[in-house]
């Protein structure tokens, strides 16, 4: 692991096993309404649950512009290892989908079953024009508006170069288990044909994708949490 990794903000609680781990998307936090959703669910059922903020992000120690993918997955490493010790189910959006992939690979024994929500493996590669990653390249760093909030979304070169020594879409994803895939056709961020290809390249058997035809990228409506509610539900029967 690279060390040292900021200290890491998180919530715990309780219950049966495996534990559900919800690994936020880019620049996101612990505190959006379908981490909260499906910790009262969980909560409600006597399931285990255990969110958090990676480096840099939330309430997590750390600067957001000194993170990287690599450091991002370290920390949710640590979580697995120091917190939620035993079997697991990742729930990951968007960069969190790419994060609970690279963590499946390397915890196979320990991680059972994955619920992807909008997953965005490899977004370094197809998620910015030419013009962009000229820019992050030889300028550091990129600012974008951001559409769900008053600050730019920014993205800088040693996160670009650690997503890009990460990619995962390059043949058969050494991932078994349960896997549920859940992707909004109105996704203007993850395009649902994407998910599609990743549910095909994943190695396990027992593969499912959701798709919902009017979701968009956030996947936040009470319909949308509820299909995510029954497909973490279906990964843990």
């Amino acid at each position: 692991m690279t060390d040292p990794r900021p200290r890491l903000a998180y919530h715990h609680t309780p219950g049966a096993g495996p534990t559900i781990v919800f690994l936020p998307g880019y620049a996101s936090d612990m505190q959006g309404a379908k981490v909260l959703a499906l910790e009262a669910w969980a909560r409600a059922e006597g399931r285990a649950f255990l969110r958090f903020d990676y480096g840099g992000c939330g309430q997590s120690e750390g600067t957001f512009e000194e993170q990287t993918l690599a450091g991002w997955r370290d920390d949710v490493l640590a979580m697995l290892d120091q917190v939620a010790t035993g079997p697991v189910v990742l729930v990951g959006s968007s960069l969190g989908g790419w994060l609970m992939l690279l963590v499946a690979k390397l915890r196979a024994e320990q991680v059972v079953g994955l619920v992807g929500i909008a997953p965005a493996p490899d977004f370094t590669d197809w998620g910015f024009t030419t013009e962009e990653k000229m820019a992050i390249l030889t300028e550091g760093r990129l600012e974008r508006a951001n559409p769900y909030g008053p600050a730019p979304t920014v993205y800088t070169r040693a996160f670009f170069q650690s997503g890009e020594a990460n990619r995962l879409m390059f043949g058969t994803i050494p991932v078994d288990g349960r896997v549920r895939l859940v992707q909004g056709q109105a996704d203007k961020d993850v395009p649902w044909h994407r998910t599609v290809r990743l549910g095909e390249m994943i190695r396990s058997a027992d593969v499912q994708t959701l798709l919902i035809k009017d979701g968009d990228h956030r996947l936040s409506r009470a319909s949308d949490i509820a299909l995510i509610v029954r497909a973490t539900e279906d990964v843990l029967r």
